[in-house]
């Protein structure tokens, strides 16, 4: 898979739904009936964060829950990639880009979600084929007003913010038009999912599906 195929596979996940959840499992149970919920409310496509000792179960348990897109988050080496990849993730993601990663998603054929949060990262990666990006941390790093700046000079790009981005803010990225969707963890608060309210889950994200 090319890195052109990766941004196309990637952009086409992240037009499935306006937010895509950040998910970070500490408890396995919680993955599966997470995952239901989540998609119930109509948010397929799912982030899970490779930062817990459960993630790549937990990617395995979700890679069964029907209509549900399971991808993995904060890839940062080759090895990453390949875990992923066999857990049963359908893309990843990443807070950056480096050439061994590339490679190694192209190795795997795992679509990638490669990240950038200034012109040159945004450009170097448009060179190798990426029209579907990351951009994180979001609200650290200029947050919409940086996206709406930047999409006049390179309005081919088109990405998913994450970092800081909650119901508050989320519309100000969503009106933009180079904003495919953006990314947050306010969808799936531990609180609720400590307490297996799964139907609360279910009405964040359906309120959050329509923020667009």
């Amino acid at each position: 898979m090319t890195p052109a195929q990766q941004s196309q596979k990637a952009r086409e996940i992240c037009t499935l739904a306006v937010v895509v959840p950040v998910l970070v499992i500490d408890d396995l149970a919680h993955a599966k009936p997470l995952a239901e919920a989540l998609v119930a409310g109509g948010l397929p496509a799912l982030e899970v964060t490779l930062r817990t000792p459960f993630a790549l179960d937990a990617i395995r348990a979700i890679a069964e829950v029907p209509g549900g897109v399971v991808g993995a988050g904060t890839l940062l080496t080759p090895a990453d990639v390949k875990a992923a990849k066999a857990a049963g993730a359908q893309f990843g993601v990443s807070p950056g880009a480096t050439e061994r990663l590339i490679d190694a998603c192209a190795e795997h054929d795992l679509p990638l979600l490669a990240g950038a949060a200034t012109a040159s990262e945004i450009m170097a990666l448009l060179e190798r084929g990426y029209t579907a990006m990351k951009f994180f941390p979001a609200e650290q790093s200029g947050g919409a007003a940086f996206l709406k700046s930047i999409g006049s000079p390179l309005p081919q790009v088109g990405f998913c913010p994450t970092g800081g981005i909650s119901l508050k803010n989320a519309r100000d990225y969503l009106s933009l038009p180079n904003i495919l969707c953006v990314g947050g963890s306010w969808v799936a608060p531990k609180e609720a999912m400590a307490r297996g309210d799964w139907a609360a889950i279910t009405t964040l994200a359906a309120e959050a599906r329509g923020l667009r």
